[in-house]
């Protein structure tokens, strides 16, 4: 138990000394603990300084908990020469009631079905070498109305509009893949991933972000792309690729007999 009051030096000098003292008492209650975890549990199995009121306090507090992960993790789980990289991930945890603040419906991958709960964003720091991830950040995922929430009953339903003629229309030209229009989803994801990049800033060399197959689409890899990172992530089952076959061939008999040069590629396992 001592060991890890001792890990704890490293985060004195960004957090104030009576909530550092006051998180030293949390930490050894937590860890003698069995069971549920509660404030008033936890005020039980804490030594002298660790009264119900005094856990109250320190858990309505602002605290930067992401810095202090940084520092954590900096200080005691990296190592200079070896490969990490920026994992990405959404948690979904069922909540009932209305007054929660950002209590919407989320879809679970658990139960398969949308649900009522609370949706977080987390980033971690996974290390290659020992195939451990640690948590850089943890952000709640809020839909607003003017973003199509569900919640939103001023919203109406569009008309369907007549459709011409199906295909591309005559004389257009190509559009350019990496200018596009970021979605609002795709635009709070960025924004923490540059808060994250910004907190690390060089002490780590960060080259792939990862995440699941939500973002196997070109959207999400232009998002990735403006931060400086490559992506790591599952293809979806519509995303056609093809092999470029380039062999002895002149440029001219390659712009003609492009289509001929394309091998699909097939995938075993797709999502």
């Amino acid at each position: 138990m001592t060991e890890i009051i001792t890990l704890l030096r490293c985060i004195a000098p960004i957090i104030a000394k009576n909530k550092h003292k006051q998180l030293q008492i949390i930490i050894q209650a937590l860890l003698s603990m069995r069971g549920r975890i509660t404030m008033l549990g936890l005020s039980r199995w804490s030594e002298k300084g660790g009264s119900y009121r005094t856990i109250t306090r320190f858990f309505h507090s602002k605290i930067n908990w992401e810095e202090i992960n940084w520092m954590f993790i900096k200080t005691h789980l990296t190592k200079k020469g070896s490969v990490y990289l920026l994992g990405g991930d959404e948690v979904v945890v069922s909540k009932s009631g209305k007054h929660t603040y950002g209590v919407d419906r989320f879809y679970s991958s658990i139960q398969n079905q949308v649900i009522q709960s609370l949706a977080f964003l987390n980033l971690s720091l996974i290390s290659v070498e020992t195939r451990k991830a640690y948590p850089l950040s943890t952000q709640q995922i809020v839909r607003e109305k003017k973003e199509g929430c569900i919640k939103d009953k001023s919203v109406k339903k569009s008309k369907k509009k007549k459709h011409g003629k199906v295909g591309r229309p005559k004389g257009s030209g190509n559009k350019d893949k990496k200018d596009i229009e970021l979605s609002p989803y795709l635009k709070f994801v960025q924004e923490s991933v540059n808060k994250a990049l910004k907190r690390i800033d060089k002490h780590i060399d960060i080259v792939y972000f990862v995440f699941d197959g939500a973002f196997g689409n070109n959207p999400a890899v232009q998002m990735v792309r403006q931060c400086g990172l490559h992506i790591i992530s599952k293809l979806q089952k519509t995303l056609h690729c093809y092999f470029l076959i380039v062999e002895s061939m002149q440029e001219e008999d390659l712009l003609g007999n492009m289509e001929m040069l394309l091998t699909m590629i097939i995938f075993q396992n797709p999502i």
